[in-house]
Parts: C-alpha cells; sequence; structure tokens
C-alpha cells in the first residue's frame, strides 16, 4: 500500500497544518470566524490531497491531486496575507517559511510525476 507518509512535501505540510491551527488560535473571536476556519480548511486540504493522490491508481491522476494541492495553499498563502494586513500576524513569521518550504517541495514533486507522464 502506498502511504504519504514517506513524502517530505506530506510531512512539511503536516506542520503547516499545526502552525496555522496555532496562528489562528490568537485571532479575536468576533469578526474573524470565517476566515480561521477557512484557513484551516485550506493548511488541511494540503497534506489530505497529497495523501488522496499517493492512493490513486495512475500518475495522471496523482498530477491533478498535486494541482489542487497547489491551490490550496495559494489559497492559504493569500488568508495568511490577509490576516497579515490586518496587523494580526508579522511578516516574519515562521508560518511563511513554511507555506514557502512547502511550495518548494510540492513544485519538485510536481516536476518528477510530469517527467514520469511525458515517459
Amino acid at each position: 500500500m502506498k502511504t504519504p507518509k514517506r513524502l517530505d512535501v506530506w510531512r512539511e505540510s503536516m506542520l503547516l497544518v499545526k502552525l496555522t491551527y496555532e496562528v489562528s488560535a490568537s485571532f479575536p473571536r468576533a469578526g474573524l470566524f470565517g476566515l480561521t476556519s477557512q484557513m484551516r480548511r485550506a493548511a488541511i486540504s494540503v497534506p489530505s490531497n497529497i495523501a488522496e493522490g499517493v492512493a490513486r491508481a495512475s500518475t495522471r491522476e496523482y498530477a491533478h491531486f498535486l494541482s489542487i494541492t497547489r491551490g490550496s495553499l495559494n489559497e492559504l498563502d493569500t488568508q495568511m496575507e490577509i490576516v497579515c494586513m490586518l496587523g494580526l500576524l508579522p511578516e516574519t513569521h515562521d508560518v511563511f517559511r513554511q507555506l514557502d518550504h512547502t511550495f518548494r517541495l510540492l513544485n519538485g514533486l510536481q516536476r518528477s510525476i510530469k517527467r514520469k507522464l511525458e515517459t
């Protein structure tokens, strides 16, 4: 059985989920409940879609789920920028480094999968 746990990008995305929960726990309740919920869902979507892609039967399906993962990462990045713009999170917070690191790992995995599709 294939497992996502062997993938660096999956493990790092799990850390991103943890950081997202930690960051959003400090947000004021009033007015930010929706944003907090969206951020958490987007963060959870990243390792979840990687895991679903790994479990698929074909490389093409795997690539599709990695594309969805990229969308979730971009969504989370945008939401973190909004929180930063609102003054609730400094631009230097670890979550931004973790986002960048996860993006880089995902890029590498997507390039690898793309090469498999081209051969």
